[in-house]
C-alpha cells in the first residue's frame, strides 16, 4: 500500500505526466491501488467534516462521522460512474486515440488529485469545526473546499490530456521523420502536473469539448452530493443516513448563504 501512496506523490509532483513518460500515448497508473487510496483519503476528509457533529454547534450524533467517511469517497466514485461514458464518447468525437482503459486511468488519477487536496484540507475543516457553532458557515466552507479540489483536479485532467496529445504529436513526428529530434523535443523535466506542456496543444474544438464535459462533471458532482446528504449533520434535524428528495444543491447553498450573511 505504501507504494500506492508513493505513486500518488509522484503524480502530484508531475513525474507521471511528463512527455517522455506519455510518449507511448498511454497513461499508466496502478488502477486498483489508486482506487483504494481514493477511498482512504476520502474517508479521512469525511471524518474531519463529520467532526462538526460532535461540537456544541453540531447535531451530537457520532454516527455522522462514519456516514461522512463513507459518503465522501462514494460521492466521487459515483460521479465518475455517471459521467465516464460521456467523457469516453467526447474523447472519441475529438479524434483522440486514447483507449477505454487509458481514459479510465486518467479519470481515476484526477480523482486521486482531488481527494489528496481534500485530505490535506481536512485539518483546516476540523479546526473551524471546533472554533465555530455556525452550521451555515461550515456548510459553505465545505462547499468551497470541495470546489477548490474539484477545480484543481479537473485542471489536472485537462493538462494531462494536453500532454498526451503533445506526446502523440511528437511520436508521430518521429515516425514520419525518424531523424534525431532530441534537439527540438520539448522538455518537461521538473514541470508540475498543472503546467501546460511546451508543445502543440489540442485544437480549440478539443478544448471546448472537454471543458463542456468538465462542467457536466461539476454539475453531476454537486447534485450527487445533494442526493447523498447529510455530510455534516444539521443540528436542527435528527441523524439519518439519507434525507428524502427535495429542492437541489444550488438552492440549498443559496439558503445557507442567506442564513449566514442575512440572519433573521
Amino acid at each position: 500500500m505504501w507504494s500506492w501512496f508513493k505513486a500518488i506523490d509522484r503524480l502530484l509532483r508531475g513525474e507521471l505526466t511528463r512527455l517522455p513518460v506519455l510518449s507511448a500515448g498511454k497513461f499508466e497508473i496502478p488502477l486498483f491501488g489508486f482506487t483504494v487510496v481514493i477511498i482512504l483519503l476520502g474517508g479521512i476528509y469525511g471524518v474531519c467534516m463529520g467532526v462538526f457533529a460532535l461540537t456544541p454547534g453540531g447535531s451530537g450524533h457520532r454516527m455522522q462521522m462514519l456516514a461522512a467517511a463513507i459518503k465522501t469517497p462514494a460521492l466521487f466514485l459515483l460521479t465518475l460512474v455517471v459521467t465516464f461514458p460521456s467523457l469516453y464518447v467526447f474523447n472519441a468525437l475529438v479524434g483522440s486515440r486514447l483507449l477505454l482503459p487509458s481514459v479510465l486511468r486518467l479519470l481515476i488519477a484526477s480523482l486521486a488529485v482531488m481527494l489528496a487536496i481534500l485530505a490535506s484540507m481536512g485539518t483546516v475543516v476540523a479546526f473551524f469545526s471546533f472554533t465555530t457553532t455556525s452550521y451555515p458557515f461550515m456548510l459553505l466552507l465545505n462547499v468551497v473546499v470541495f470546489a477548490v479540489a474539484g477545480v484543481l483536479g479537473l485542471s489536472f485532467l485537462l493538462q494531462t490530456l494536453h500532454r498526451l496529445t503533445a506526446a502523440q504529436t511528437l511520436a508521430d513526428a518521429q515516425i514520419v521523420t525518424p531523424a534525431d529530434t532530441s534537439a527540438t523535443a520539448p522538455s518537461t523535466e521538473g514541470a508540475g502536473p498543472l503546467q501546460s506542456p511546451p508543445a502543440q496543444l489540442p485544437s480549440p474544438q478539443v478544448k471546448v469539448v472537454f471543458r463542456i464535459w468538465i462542467i457536466v462533471f461539476g454539475l453531476v458532482g454537486a447534485q450527487m452530493a445533494w442526493v447523498l446528504r447529510p455530510f455534516i449533520g444539521n443540528p436542527a434535524l435528527p441523524f439519518t443516513w439519507f434525507r428524502p428528495p427535495s429542492s437541489n444543491f444550488f438552492e440549498a447553498v443559496v439558503h445557507a448563504a442567506q442564513h449566514l450573511f442575512m440572519p433573521g
